[in-house]
């Protein structure tokens, strides 16, 4: 049996007001993509020749937004932009359990991408400040 989930329903929302609010005309997103830093503490006594790692910070990465442009979606990721504040965003998948995952995060890129023929779009990045939370039944409170 397959387990997979189809991606039609996922939502992204914003923290605004006491209240999650969802964004819209998003056509995509990645990320959050966890990344993981080592630390090299190799000495000439190592055995095998082989290169010894410990664990060192982890990076909540980046999450990409692919929408179409509106010009509420637009004000609304520009006054992030503008902010110096992380805000909480929340990505909410629509597998049996309704899965969260909610972050802090800083929108870094607001790029417009407007080509003869297509949909004005944005792909916006936010880098996510600390560690991304899972959970299930998505839209609690931050």
């Amino acid at each position: 049996m397959n387990n997979a989930v189809n991606s039609v329903g996922t939502t992204f929302k914003k923290w605004v007001a006491s209240a999650w609010t969802d964004i819209a005309e998003i056509k995509g997103i990645t990320g959050p993509d966890l990344t993981r830093d080592t630390i090299d503490v190799t000495t000439l006594a190592s055995v095998g020749g082989y290169r010894e790692f410990i664990a060192g910070f982890r990076n909540g990465g980046t999450v990409t937004l692919s929408m179409h442009f509106t010009r509420a979606g637009y004000d609304l990721m520009k006054a992030d932009f503008e902010s110096d504040v992380p805000q909480n965003y929340e990505i909410v998948i629509p597998d049996a359990g309704a899965t969260a995952i909610e972050f802090e995060g800083l929108v870094t890129e607001l790029p417009l991408t407007i080509n003869v023929g297509d949909a004005i779009t944005m792909d916006v990045k936010i880098k996510v400040s600390s560690e991304p939370v899972v959970s299930s039944g998505g839209t609690a409170a931050p």
